[in-house]
């Protein structure tokens, strides 16, 4: 009988991406995949180093995971971020786990558990690497609409709040070639959305491709219906990638663009590598080129940050007024250039409350350019059913909002790229009243 694996990925959509690749690799090696814990003889966590929350959560599964070896002899394996960064940690003080495996040793992972599962063996793959891009392993994927690639792993950029250079690694691009043919599969396989994944996604560099002709490349695949990307960093965002964004029709005019803060000094302090005045003029320029959403992240109570420092970073969310901004209290991370050289000195309480307030802002700012909308059509990539009911479909925006409506025909289905009247709006979804048939459908007058 083959060995039956359960896994639950915590973290970003790069976490998610990794998940797909390991499923590929034991796929291969006659491992089999579970959705029931209890039935499982290997429990995998694929974990985020980014956010305490996550850190939480791992931490409360492994302590299930001691119930599951009291009742048999299941395997238990980390990887991913949390498990490069904590290695030591985890390894010396949670003797429930079997395996420790980085974001760089999936390869090894095979091996690794057929270790553990037959010779009872605790291991560990945590070196970085200078190479490892996970080149031409195509991720094992359930059915569905979206799709993400990773065109690169690693990032060169140092923010002080950031692990993400100690678990990941230096910034390495996979060749566009690969990067294609993934495409292509996933196009050949019927996914209509395709979002392209990097730590700072838009510095991708190979021989004589920038991010910007990637971009297009992907978007001129046939099939594919809208192309995104996330994270980038404000200072890659040269013209061609911004003539990309506006002119494509297949590339979403959406930019999530990470602020972090409004103040120049946290700015410095936090490494980012620009002022607010440059973030500004990006703004700016970005703007002048037509109707292109922009999304955002903040994080509040970064160490020593006042509160007039603060009420800058409050004053130009308001001004900029994105269609979505993700907000989060800072949390110091082990390892990084923050969490040597700066104390946390901000008070839990004061970081609370410095997050609600943005919160409200943005609900305020969102629910705004919502309800603009209302009485106007906008096209709705069909993604599936809503999560409360069968009977409405759910699906995005091309700024990337939320659309949930009725099902009133036959005709439509998850894939489909279809208008829908808006007749009502919240901060984070808009009403649809009805839809119209599929724009590849509808027959030119």
């Amino acid at each position: 009988m083959p060995y039956q694996v359960f896994i639950e990925t915590f973290g970003c959509q790069m976490n998610e991406y990794d998940t797909e690749l390991v499923r590929s690799l034991l796929t291969k090696n006659g491992f089999v995949f579970t959705g029931d814990q209890s039935q499982a003889d290997v429990v995998l966590m694929n974990t985020c180093a980014i956010r305490e929350n996550a850190h939480n959560k791992v931490y409360g599964h492994l302590g299930e995971c001691r119930v599951l070896k009291r009742e048999r002899k299941v395997v238990v394996g980390v990887l991913g971020c949390m498990a490069q960064n904590l290695k030591k940690e985890l390894m010396e003080s949670d003797p429930v786990i079997d395996v420790l495996v980085g974001p760089d040793g999936y390869r090894q992972l095979p091996e690794l558990l057929t270790r553990a599962l037959e010779h009872q063996e605790k291991s560990l793959a945590v070196d970085l690497s200078e190479y490892e891009t996970y080149e031409y392993i195509l991720p094992d994927r359930g059915p569905g609409v979206n799709a993400w690639i990773a065109v690169m792993r690693g990032c060169d950029n140092f923010c002080s709040f950031c692990v993400v250079p100690y678990t990941r690694g230096r910034e390495r691009s996979r060749t566009p070639e690969g990067i294609l043919e993934e495409a292509q599969s996933l196009a050949s396989r019927g996914y209509k959305q395709i979002t392209l994944l990097g730590q700072n996604v838009n510095s991708y560099s190979s021989e004589n491709w920038d991010f910007a002709r990637l971009l297009t490349a992907v978007a001129d695949i046939p099939g594919i219906e809208r192309v995104r990307f996330t994270s980038p960093h404000p200072k890659d965002f040269p013209p061609s990638l911004l003539e990309a964004v506006a002119q494509h029709p297949r590339i979403c005019r959406q930019i999530h663009l990470p602020l972090q803060a409004g103040n120049d000094r946290i700015l410095d302090l936090m490494g980012r590598s620009y002022t607010r005045k440059d973030f500004l003029s990006l703004v700016e320029d970005i703007r002048r080129r037509g109707d292109i959403a922009l999304s955002t992240d903040v994080i509040c109570g970064f160490c020593s940050e006042t509160d007039a420092e603060y009420l800058e970073t409050y004053e130009l969310l308001k001004a900029l007024e994105f269609q979505a901004a993700y907000i989060f209290k800072y949390s110091e991370r082990k390892h990084t250039i923050a969490s040597r050289k700066y104390a946390d000195d901000v008070p839990a309480q004061v970081k609370t409350e410095r997050v609600a307030r943005l919160i409200d802002l943005q609900k305020d700012i969102s629910s705004k350019l919502n309800h603009r909308l209302i009485g106007q059509s906008v096209d709705v990539l069909i993604e599936g059913h809503a999560k409360k009911s069968r009977d409405q479909w759910m699906g995005h925006t091309e700024s990337n909002v939320t659309v949930v409506w009725n099902k009133a025909d036959s005709f439509t289905q998850p894939g489909n790229l279809v208008p829908v009247a808006v007749a009502e709006a919240s901060a984070s979804t808009l009403f649809g009243l009805r839809v119209a048939s599929p724009l590849s459908l509808v027959c030119p007058d």
